[in-house]
């Protein structure tokens, strides 16, 4: 049946090419001893004054955009010297490269003159910046640089280009007011027919524009059930499937996000490590449903303590979870672990051979601090384990808050949370 259908569509758009192909023949026919002096207009108005305006422009962009903008960063030291070199040398080439092509287009004798002139002092500007490339290539920065000369120099070939776009747009103007004279001539020729062609060419594509619309209508709800069916496979490929929770998948394509986040605002940054006390007793005890439905609850209780949308909660393996805030202080992140403490063991869920309390109970290990750019993840993964160990050799039911991500460093170089 998709066959057929697919042979149908063919069918109506091969008639619309027929058609088409039919109208342009008898246009062509009718105008061929006026294109030759139509095509000579067209392309003194295109490459005469299109083309070269763009690349004009586009040369002076670079210069704003692509050098003085990477000198500038770099001279308050916000790109490293490899991105500047990198960026300087590409922007170089750029220029280069769009001169010679707008060179290479036809010029008139008056216009030679002041192409040259612009020529030299596109030269004598990209020294200067060969020269700035070099520094940079040697690994210096840039914090001492003139930015004022700088400037001075970019405005300078900014006039000088400028210029040459005007004397451009003034050319253009001249080549339309030539194209519209022959083209008026030739329009009064080919009204009439063109007037019957394009009737004709109007009803038949009404019937046949009509018929595929039809048939796009269906494909556009097919598409949008696909899509639909995307979104629901992506979800499922970021929850986990028992808890609802999102999985360790989405957890390492959140976390480093709102890390640089947090970074660039340098703003708080909160990661906790839950674990559940003595499930693998509370299993032996009760069995696996008993543990899947304690970890259900353990999940619900964890998204209605937390309800901020910019809380993170996840589901990292077994029974361990994390959860990510960002923006709140060492203080709110310290009520907030102890409140989810409380809250689990709340739910009053029996736990008889557990060493922490009669009911299900929670340890938490918390790491909270400012989100500088030294901050590195894999430090902040372990400091958060680390204060869970510290919890659990507290006797558990607890939590432990540090905002000294340093300490970390010393004799705990564990990333195993890291995919």
């Amino acid at each position: 049946m998709q066959f057929i259908e697919t042979l149908k569509l063919k069918s109506k758009l091969f008639f619309l090419f027929i058609i088409t192909t039919i109208a342009l023949i008898g246009m062509g026919i009718i105008g061929t001893i006026h294109i030759d002096s139509m095509k000579k207009n067209i392309d003194a108005l295109y490459f005469g004054s299109l083309v070269p305006v763009i690349e004009l422009n586009e040369i002076i962009q670079t210069y704003h955009n692509g050098l003085a903008s990477t000198i500038y960063q770099a001279s308050r030291l916000e790109i490293s010297p490899e991105q500047s070199a990198t960026q300087i040398r590409k922007s170089l080439n750029h220029i280069i490269k769009k001169w010679k092509n707008y060179e290479s287009h036809f010029k008139r004798d008056d216009e030679m003159e002041y192409v040259s002139y612009t020529d030299l002092e596109i030269n004598n500007i990209n020294k200067y910046f060969f020269k700035v490339y070099s520094i940079v290539k040697e690994g210096k920065d840039l914090s001492n640089i003139s930015i004022r000369t700088l400037e001075k120099k970019v405005f300078t070939i900014h006039k000088v280009i400028q210029k040459l776009i005007k004397y451009e747009v003034s050319i253009a103007n001249y080549e339309r007011k030539k194209f519209l004279f022959h083209y008026e001539r030739t329009k009064q020729q080919l009204g009439i027919t063109l007037v019957f062609i394009l009737s004709t060419l109007i009803i038949i594509s009404l019937y046949v524009f009509k018929s595929i619309q039809s048939d796009q209508t269906k494909l556009e709800i097919t598409t949008n059930k696909l899509k639909r069916v995307n979104k629901k496979l992506e979800n499922v490929s970021y929850t986990d499937a028992l808890t609802n929770l999102h999985n360790r998948r989405y957890f390492n394509m959140v976390y480093d996000k709102e890390l640089k986040c947090a970074q660039r605002s340098n703003d708080y940054i909160t990661f906790m490590m839950l674990d559940i006390d003595y499930f693998k007793q509370y299993n032996d005890t009760y069995g696996h449903l008993k543990g899947d439905e304690a970890l259900k609850v353990v999940a619900q209780t964890l998204k209605h303590t937390l309800k901020r949308p910019s809380d993170y909660i996840f589901r990292l393996g077994g029974e361990e979870f994390g959860v990510l805030l960002t923006s709140t202080d060492e203080s709110n992140s310290a009520k907030l672990s102890r409140d989810i403490c409380d809250a689990i063991r709340g739910q009053k869920i029996d736990h008889k051979n557990s060493l922490a309390h009669e009911y299900v109970t929670i340890s938490i290990g918390v790491v909270c601090c400012i989100a500088d750019a030294a901050l590195n993840g894999n430090i902040l993964l372990s400091c958060a384990d680390k204060m869970l160990y510290k919890s659990k050799e507290g006797g558990r039911d607890r939590c432990t808050i540090t905002s000294n991500v340093c300490e970390a460093s010393v004799g705990f170089e564990d990333d195993s949370l890291i995919a």
